[in-house]
């Protein structure tokens, strides 16, 4: 199949998880602590910041015509207030080799890592990070915005309300039975290490009170409370008056990270909570965006009781998730009941070492959105996660969600057959 000119068929990648060295955030500081919940640090990753050329080349080459990523407002503003004008220019220099090959740069402000000035200053809880975050999405657009078409705003708003509902469950499971309480971490579609961070909370609250002056803080991946929750889409909803302000033209958005929620019989009531609290009561806060980004990984099911486990016999990833890539075709049909515009797969990927299972998913994967074109869904493109091997957050380098390789010994990029079996579906 080919889909249709203009459609987009890229691949994705977050800032902090791939260009190394940032310093200056939130993430950087808790890698680093005595007691982290992290198995390793991020140290120079995957070293983008410096290679980021060679990458896009891999990435155009092989036939793909987007980008998805991230800039970094610790990098930007790594003081309150005072702005790096070398990094913009870097970015800048990340969008001009984008367009030199061809590839639609589709930026997103904001992917989970903050600066460690606004966590000490309340951080993801706190009423002027709304303030905070529109005065850094303004400086973006001054400088970069006339080289951009599409901008999103937060990545996956939703995703402190599930780790709110996944830390609950997995501390009632750790009561009940510490054996099987890892199994919790594979029903979140993010690297959470919760074993680790049970083990070490105690002294970890210390250490974070040292750096950040208290020891709970409030970055954008810690569970939310529900006035948290709609703080975050205050801050898209600021950040996208501030955009359009400025270049009324750019295509403004948010993604969501969303399961495929299916129920069994008797579990209809489950699904349906569930689906409300991912999807649907964020909808008057993105009703009028230019499109959401769709991020959706696997499938999660419900019976009588709640939430079930994978089903007997599944193939799990390597990040405890169902093999099951037919969850993205069900998710944007589900999301075009209720949100009519424009839709961007932003996220859609598997963690596994079998190369071979990866091209299988993304054929199936595009099978539904080629399903979901035909029958007038208005679905606009398709970024797979990742671009390369990179750092999965507390799960550090283990998980391999990339179309390239990455040999971190010495940087050497090596392009997987996923690679190039995803650039011929570009139209």
């Amino acid at each position: 199949m080919a889909f249709p000119k203009g459609f987009f068929i890229g691949a994705a990648t977050a800032a902090h998880q791939v260009e190394g060295n940032n310093t200056n955030s939130d993430y950087w500081a808790q890698e680093l602590l005595p007691h982290s919940s992290f198995t390793e640090p991020s140290g120079e990753a995957c070293d983008h910041y410096n290679r980021y050329e060679q990458d896009v080349r891999l990435l155009a080459d092989a036939g793909l015509n987007a980008y998805r990523f991230s800039v970094e407002w610790a990098r930007i503003e790594p003081e309150e207030g005072k702005i790096d004008e070398k990094e913009i220019e870097h970015y800048r220099s990340v969008i001009a080799c984008c367009r030199a090959h061809g590839v639609e740069p589709i930026l997103t402000l904001h992917h989970f890592t903050s600066p460690v000035w606004l966590i000490r200053k309340g951080g993801w809880e706190a009423e002027s990070t709304v303030e905070d975050f529109r005065r850094y999405a303004a400086c973006v657009t001054e400088k970069l915005g006339s080289e951009l078409n599409y901008i999103c705003t937060i990545n996956e708003a939703n995703m402190g309300l599930q780790l709110a509902a996944i830390s609950r469950r997995f501390q009632l499971m750790a009561q009940q039975a510490a054996a099987k309480a890892k199994n919790a971490e594979g029903s979140v579609q993010v690297g959470m290490n919760f074993e680790k961070m049970m083990e070490n909370m105690k002294f970890a609250a210390a250490e974070n009170a040292r750096i950040f002056g208290t020891p709970q803080p409030q970055i954008f991946v810690s569970s939310r409370t529900p006035e948290g929750d709609r703080l975050v889409l205050r801050a898209h909803q600021a950040a996208k008056a501030a955009i359009k302000a400025i270049c009324p033209n750019i295509k403004v958005g948010i993604t969501l990270s969303l399961h495929d929620c299916q129920a069994l019989p008797g579990g209809e009531g489950f699904a349906a909570k569930e689906w409300d609290e991912e999807f649907r009561h964020y909808l008057p806060y993105i009703q009028d965006d230019d499109f959401l980004g769709v991020q959706n990984y696997t499938r999660t099911q419900y019976g009588p009781e709640g939430q079930l486990p994978c089903p007997d016999g599944a193939e799990l990833t390597q990040m405890d998730y169902e093999f099951y890539p037919e969850a993205l075709e069900h998710v944007i049909r589900k999301v075009h009941e209720d949100f009519t515009g424009d839709l961007i797969v932003t996220e859609n990927g598997v963690a596994v070492s079998d190369d071979s299972r990866r091209v299988e998913f993304i054929r199936r994967a595009l099978a539904g959105v080629e399903n979901c074109l035909r029958d007038g869904i208005p679905v606009k493109g398709y970024c797979h996660w990742s671009l390369m091997d990179n750092f999965e957050w507390q799960k550090g380098f283990g998980m391999t969600f990339g179309l390239i390789a990455v040999d971190r010994s010495t940087q050497e990029r090596q392009p997987k057959p996923s690679l190039s079996f995803l650039g011929r579906f570009a139209g």
